[in-house]
């Protein structure tokens, strides 16, 4: 399909990576999403209904990456595009595109690093969630 939504230049600040300081600091991360979909009938009708809310696509990437934190920028990306495809039926395929400009690497001169993840509704398993279980090191501090 020729068809998309973008958004691109989505700018969230979350606190998704490996590292204590990422997970307690947080940092920026720019996402750029392409959902594929048919745009002919909201093309000729000019009617909301024909298509999906941009604001409601924006709203759904929003809530996974300022939500709970993940280790892997590749498990931001892909939860986020399973999301997109969980929320909006008539989207047959999503891509997002996670970088974070102010990662590091020893030795390297860079603007970013980033994934991009391609999610495809016909090959995701409806019985796999979007949130799988968080591993205990990444859930809720515990008081003693």
């Amino acid at each position: 399909m020729s068809d998309a939504i973008l958004l691109e230049g989505l700018r969230f600040f979350g606190y998704h990576g490996l590292y204590p300081e990422e997970r307690t600091l947080g940092q920026r991360f720019l996402v750029d999403v392409v959902a594929e979909l048919d745009l002919r009938a909201a093309g000729q009708h000019d009617e909301l209904e024909e298509t999906i809310n941009y604001q409601s696509l924006y709203t759904t990437v929003r809530s996974i990456v300022e939500g709970e934190p993940m280790m892997l920028i590749e498990a931001v990306a892909d939860r986020t595009a399973r999301s997109i495809l969980e929320t909006f039926p008539s989207v047959s395929a999503a891509e997002v595109t996670v970088r974070k400009p102010e990662a590091t690497i020893r030795g390297a001169h860079l603007d970013a690093i980033g994934v991009r993840v391609r999610r495809v509704r016909a090959h995701v398993d409806a019985t796999q969630p979007a949130s799988p279980p968080k591993p205990p090191f990444l859930g809720p501090k515990r008081t003693s």
